[in-house]
Formats: C-alpha cells, structure tokens, sequence
C-alpha cells in the first residue's frame, strides 16, 4: 500500500523502549521459555524484487491463456471497463475496513448504499443486502429465510447448477432441514411436476429456480411463480444479472427474493475468485433479510449519512444466537459491480445483453448446419447446449487452436456460452474446426 511504511529494527528496539522493554525478549518473558520458538523461525531468506520477479514469471509461464472463450456455466468472460479497477483500487476503498464505526466509515457505507439501489433497480426488488460471498451461498441463505415452523421443506429445480444445490444442501445439513429436488421436461423445470409435488406438501417453504437455467433455457417464470405462490411457498429466482438487461425482471415476474452471482458484473474471471453473492427480496421479508443492510439516515446536525441498520448484532458475533452464517460482505466485489453499472449505464447493460445473445443465437444457427443440433428447443439467452459426435475430440482440437471450447456435459453435448467478446471471426473458426474433426 502507497502508506504502508515498514520500520528497522532499531525504530523497532526504540518503541520498545519507550514502553519499558529492552528488548523482545523483554517483551515475551511472561511466556514460559518452552512454549517460546528459539532461534530463528523455519522461513527461506528474502529475496530481491528481480528474483521475486522471476519466480513469479516462471510460476506464470504454466497458465494456459486462451485466445477466446466460449465456456460460462457460471463464471463469464465479459469486458470489464478499465473505471472498474482505477477507482476500486484506490487506497480508500482498498483498505477500508467493516463499517461498524459510522462515524469514520461514511464513504464506504455510501459506496454499499449505492450498490444496494442498484441491485434494487437492476431486480426490480424493494431491499437488497450489502452483499454476501457468492450466487451459491446467497442461494443457500435465501432458502433458509423462507423456512418457519409451519414451512421447512425446500424445493430446487434439476435444472439449477449442481453447485448452488450442494451448498444449499451444505446449509440444511447443519439445521436438519429437508432439499428436494423437482425434475426437468426438456431442459426446463417440470411445471406439471412442480405443481403436484406442492400441492402435496404443506410444509413447503420455497421453490429455488435458475433464471435462466443451468441448461441456457429461460423458465417461463410467471407459470412457475403462480405455482409457487399458489401452494403458499415463496419462489427464490437465481438469476444472471446482465440477463436482466433485455429479460422481464423478477419483480415484473413476481420473485419474492432474488438471488445471483454477481461475477458478470465487472470483476472478471479472476482465476474462480473472489466473487459477489448478490440478494435482494420485497419488503414483506425485510426483517428476514440475512447479511449486512445500509441506510440512510440523518445526523445530529441533520446531514444526510448512512449506518449498518436493522441486524442484531449478535448475526455478525454471536453465531450461536443468529439466523445466518454470513457475517461480513464482499464490500470490494459490490464496489467493482456498482462502478461497472455506473460506467455502461442502463442503455449499456442492454446493449452488452443484446450482443451476447445474439452471438449465441448465430453460433448454435451455425453448429446446427453442421449437424451439431440443440439439445433442448427452448428459449435461449447466451448459453445453449448441442449434440456432439465426440465431446472430448472436439474440446482438445479447440484448445490446440487456442480456444477454450464449451464446458462438456456428457460425451455427447457440450453447454456453450457466448459474450459481447466472442467476435463473428472467432465463432466461424470454431464451427470451421468442429467440421474438420468430424469430417476428418
């Protein structure tokens, strides 16, 4: 950091003087000498910064840097503005600290508050939190803020990631609460199933749905949350949050909490991390809403400011009296989305949407004219899964192309993704390379 100033080791003997010790031996004497480290501890000699340099360019030199990317299932490759990082990395936010103090922390409890109306205009829902770990563990939060004692049993589309439903498995785990899963009609969540399975059960507390699915298919979600709301649950969407800039928002659907992975949003693939769990919900849930919550209130001169609001404390240090396992929030991740949103605007969320599902929509046009058929017919937005000869063969000519193929699901389909960086040249060279493999 620019202020980070490191001490010698004379600075260091002359603090310890002014406090009363000679020395760090002086310092620890009231720790008996066996439970002391004697000598010096077990660490290799410091480097220079050009041998540091090299080490780190060698341990580089084993990434695998593709020239394009066509996999998403989750984590996607989309253009990050360069405002994102300028601004996110300055000292300010980089290093700021939990707001719990608001007095000195007005500037980042603003920077979440913003966020917070962001998430709130991007879902079309009344109240979002300050942000949690990832879409998986918002997922998981969010279906245990339906449950009560009369509703308990949570319901998961097959066609959600496998991921989030092991991690929502994960959180009933340790409260003994019940996951069942709705199975899948031609890509899609079974509505026929879905409305008979809850029309059996009234315990249930919430159906979870992917929006759109782990398959690319858009749900028709107004079907689904009629369902839903008619058995007494509450429908939990899991959506992708630059599929809301051409797709009917989940509060125009009826979602009662919104959930996703916030990674799209200007923080890029970063090697699987750190991400962004992204929650919002209506107001009827505002008191259950788990996580970290900024307001905006007035001070004692009547100046606008903003505070932590409506968490007992005890969510955040007393984990055995809490209703949520999250504790903390990914402030620097809600920065980066918030900077990005603020940077492309509305017009550009749309137009970033628009170009991803039309590249998509080409590129399964032209694997279809070499045989490479969908899997499923229905709606798409910028994933899609095709039919294909021989899954590995295929992936492997990519990669010795420099591309990254799509992610394979069985030997015979692959789930593709395209965004607004897959140019029209990219897409025909791997048509090109997939009729040469099985032409060959």
């Amino acid at each position: 950091m620019g202020t980070f100033i490191p001490n010698t080791k004379e600075e260091q003997l002359k603090m310890l003087n002014e406090i009363g010790y000679a020395d760090f031996d002086d310092l620890f004497k009231d720790i008996p000498a066996e439970a002391r480290v004697q000598g010096e501890l077990n660490l290799p000699k410091g480097k220079s910064e050009i041998e540091v340099s090299q080490i780190m360019e060698e341990l580089a030199s084993d990434n695998v840097v593709f020239d394009s990317i066509f996999r998403g299932a989750g984590a996607y490759n989309h253009y990050v503005p360069a405002a994102v990082d300028a601004i996110a990395n300055k000292e300010e936010f980089l290093t700021a600290y939990t707001p719990y103090q608001a007095e000195i922390s007005q500037g980042i409890l603003q920077s979440i508050f913003e966020y917070q109306t962001m998430m709130c205009q991007l879902t079309d829902m009344d109240i979002a939190n300050a942000s949690m770990y990832d879409g998986a563990s918002a997922a998981a939060e969010a279906c245990a803020m339906t449950q009560d004692r009369k509703h308990s049993t949570i319901y998961v589309s097959d066609t959600v990631d496998k991921r989030i439903l092991s991690v929502i498995k994960t959180y009933a785990f340790g409260k003994d609460s019940v996951v069942k899963t709705i199975p899948a009609a031609a890509g899609a969540t079974d509505l026929a199933a879905l409305k008979e399975t809850l029309e059996a059960d009234d315990k249930a507390a919430c159906f979870l749905m992917q929006y759109p699915n782990f398959n690319g298919i858009i749900e028709d979600g107004d079907a689904i949350a009629e369902i839903v709301h008619g058995a007494g649950a509450q429908l939990i969407m899991s959506v992708n949050p630059i599929a809301l800039g051409v797709l009917k928002t989940p509060g125009e659907i009826g979602a009662d909490i919104v959930v996703a992975e916030g990674q799209p949003l200007g923080l890029g693939l970063a090697y699987g991390g750190p991400y962004l769990g992204i929650l919002a919900t209506t107001e009827k849930n505002m008191r259950k809403i788990v996580g970290r919550l900024v307001g905006e209130t007035k001070d004692s001169q009547g100046e606008r400011g903003f505070v932590l609001t409506l968490q007992a404390r005890e969510q955040h240090i007393r984990r055995e009296k809490a209703a949520s396992n999250i504790c903390s929030n990914e402030a620097l991740c809600a920065l980066k989305a918030s900077i990005y949103l603020a940077t492309i605007g509305p017009k550009g969320l749309k137009q970033v949407a628009t170009l991803c599902t039309s590249k998509a929509h080409y590129l399964a046009e032209k694997f279809e004219e070499i045989g490479m058929k969908r899997a499923y017919e229905g709606e798409f937005f910028h994933e899609f899964v095709t039919t294909c000869p021989n899954a590995d063969q295929l992936l492997d000519a990519l990669e010795d192309n420099g591309i990254l193929g799509g992610l394979k699901l069985s030997d015979t389909e692959i789930l593709w993704c395209c965004t607004e960086l897959n140019s029209k040249e990219d897409m025909d060279d791997v048509v090109e390379i997939a009729k040469e493999v099985f032409s060959a």
